[in-house]
């Protein structure tokens, strides 16, 4: 069974593709069949990494969204290479390749939706096709390994036991026992380098150990601290006596082969989950730990050891060039890939065509158009704002004063100052300017008091303030005030952002959207749309056609037609909100991410996370037909300068050729 293939590479600088020249969306049929292109920002999760054994140089990479890409020079640049399964919950933990045939490829996945589901993929022609074996279909894989004595051999560990293979992939046999208490929930897995036979299985509580392929089973836990979750396993490549063992509660090393362990010192307690384990390939007493908190490494088996890179960094993986070990790969939470070419002295990122974001906004520069702005989540100090100008070769991150928050829209003044709704308050970045700073001021009326007597003096009370520090999902900037929707409610400034002041609306306080068209104001939560005619001095809620549970957006027309896009379809009222269609015609019935209205070419244009064809409406969301098909997810849709521009899920910025 073909599940994927393979994608095109993509090097080229490609923000020239926006054609800031043209002046309107010109919609051709042979644009629409071109392969639209990853724009950035570069970076984001990465999860492993494996080296073709034919080619050092060429590198494969996995994702925690079910991608597969690959390096053709060492890692500095990336492209797309397949996607395994059906959508994006695969964590792709292992990807292991025959060394002595490396057109037999093989990654473990398992899915972060269901966690106890999963699959082991299987491609035989080096990546082209791939197919998902049936023997282990539907079960979690947590850890992989391929025999270096008998490379025909390969041991896996699921959450239901262990499995081995023979012949390469074609049959398994589980060789732990069936339902037993114990071996199970296995999270690693090693293989003695000179006998096949011999398997250690780090579970979620503690170690087993066989010495015959599986007939028998004993537990390694001497030494060790009951109840450690046990990450990584690794065996020394020159004395298979010399095992270690990385658990929650530290690193072991073990001088007889797993029967006895003993913690190493020196590494702190929280930089003791270590989820890899690597031995350098050219010294055996050189071990290199990937941890929650940076890269530690050994120089003397573990007696003691040092931090080589920042503690901010998440180690997911790490790849050493067994022909320089001074030259590393590692695959990072956040900040994607990171070299080091000097032995860990020193890294610097590596992910040039490596996009693995998640972008919440894109905004296009209002007085300069060769500009672009984009909003990104779950990125923290390598996330916030980054900008791109026509002609560069990287994105620029923006983010000086956000302390690490996501940023969920984007917004520009006519004085081209731009603001930020993130996950923690509101932040302005002002032109020209290098830091944001906060616009979080709550102003109140003070509080009541008694009218006091005639002739008495009473000192006036200024107002009271507090502090907006909730998430805040949308702002929309108009001449006459700023609107905010966020999870406490509508606030509104008429002072460019010096104070705030509202709350709930009609007792609705989680907002995810809201726009206005003069004193037409409309905001959404997840359920319900409230709507008011005078700029919000009174509201009504809105009667929906269907009871809705997914509102993802607002639109608001000039013509004061009001658009829903929300899990359950896409809605449009023509009279204020009194009364509401539900937008079938060409568009689909549910999952609708996005509406979006082209104000130069007066079009609708809606998306869903469900494809990757963006619609077209040009009569105001009567009827709607098929546009442009953008190969990826799309969470929302921009039209720049005529070309368009999209946020995916997980690929950063793509942009149409």
């Amino acid at each position: 069974m073909i599940l994927t293939t393979t994608y095109p590479v993509h090097r080229k600088c490609l923000f020239a593709l926006l054609g800031f020249l043209c002046a309107t969306t010109v919609f051709a049929q042979r644009s629409w069949a071109e392969q639209w292109k990853v724009l950035g920002p570069d970076g984001g999760d990465a999860r492993s990494l494996a080296y073709d054994p034919r080619n050092l140089d060429h590198v494969f990479l996995g994702t925690g969204t079910g991608t597969m890409f690959e390096s053709l020079d060492a890692g500095h640049t990336w492209s797309r290479f397949a996607h395994l399964g059906s959508g994006d919950d695969y964590v792709l933990d292992h990807i292991v390749i025959n060394p002595q045939n490396p057109d037999l490829m093989f990654v473990s996945a398992w899915s972060v939706e269901d966690q106890k589901a999963g699959d082991l993929f299987r491609s035989r022609d080096s990546g082209k096709t791939w197919e998902a074996l049936p023997a282990m279909r539907g079960k979690s894989i947590r850890a992989l390994a391929i025999a270096h004595s008998d490379s025909t051999v390969l041991t896996a560990g699921a959450l239901d036991g262990v499995y081995r293979s023979t012949d390469s992939g074609d049959r398994w046999e589980r060789i732990s026992p069936a339902g037993h208490a114990e071996i199970k929930d296995i999270e690693s897995i090693a293989v003695d380098p000179k006998d096949p036979n011999v398997v250690y299985a780090g579970t979620w509580h503690l170690a087993w150990k066989t010495n015959d392929g599986g007939v028998t089973w004993h537990h390694i836990t001497k030494g060790m601290i009951e109840d450690s979750d046990v990450f990584s396993i690794i065996i020394d490549s020159t004395n298979p006596a010399v095992v270690y063992a990385s658990a929650c509660s530290g690193i072991y090393s073990s001088d007889s082969a797993g029967e006895t362990f003993r913690k190493v010192q020196g590494m702190p307690f929280s930089a003791r989950r270590t989820r890899v384990l690597k031995q350098d390939p050219g010294n055996p007493k050189i071990v290199y730990a990937g941890t929650t908190e940076g890269l530690w490494r050994t120089t003397d088996a573990g007696k003691t050891w040092k931090q080589m890179s920042t503690s901010e960094t998440v180690v997911n993986d790490v790849l050493i060039d067994p022909r320089n070990s001074k030259l590393m790969l590692l695959a990072t939470d956040r900040s994607g890939v990171i070299a080091s070419d000097d032995g860990a002295q020193t890294f610097k990122p590596s992910n040039h065509g490596y996009a693995h974001r998640y972008v919440t906004a894109i905004l296009a520069d209002k007085n300069d158009p060769d500009t672009l702005f984009v909003g990104v989540v779950n990125d923290r100090e390598w996330g916030g704002v980054f900008s791109y100008r026509y002609g560069g070769e990287h994105w620029q991150q923006n983010s000086t004063g956000l302390g690490g928050r996501d940023v969920f829209t984007l917004k520009q003044t006519e004085k081209g100052a731009l603001i930020a709704g993130t996950n923690r308050g509101i932040f302005i970045l002002d032109h020209p300017g290098k830091a944001w700073r906060p616009s979080n001021t709550i102003a109140s009326d003070p509080p009541l008091s008694p009218k006091p007597k005639k002739g008495t003096k009473v000192a006036v009370k200024p107002p009271a303030h507090s502090t907006l520090d909730a998430r805040v999902n949308e702002i929309e900037v108009t001449p006459q005030r700023w609107l905010a929707a966020t999870t406490v409610g509508l606030f509104t400034s008429s002072n460019e952002g010096k104070s705030w002041s509202g709350g709930p609306v009609l007792g609705t306080s989680d907002l995810v959207a809201v726009r206005s068209s003069g004193e037409l104001v409309v905001v959404a939560s997840r359920k319900d749309v409230l709507v008011s005619a005078n700029g919000g001095t009174t509201w009504q809620q809105a009667t929906m056609p269907l009871n809705l549970s997914g509102i993802r957006g607002v639109t608001v027309t000039p013509d004061v037609q009001i658009l829903v896009a929300s899990r359950e379809g896409a809605f449009r009222s023509t009279d204020s909100g009194t009364t509401w269609q539900r937008m079938l015609n060409g568009l689909p019935d549910r999952d609708i991410s996005s509406i979006s209205y082209d104000g130069s070419g007066k079009d609708l244009f809606a998306t869903s996370m469900a494809t990757s064809t963006v619609f077209q409406s040009t009569d105001g969301g009567q009827s709607w037909h098929r546009g442009p098909d953008s190969g990826y997810p799309l969470r929302l849709i921009s039209v720049v300068r005529g070309r368009f521009v999209g946020a995916t899920p997980f690929d950063g910025v793509i942009v149409q050729p």
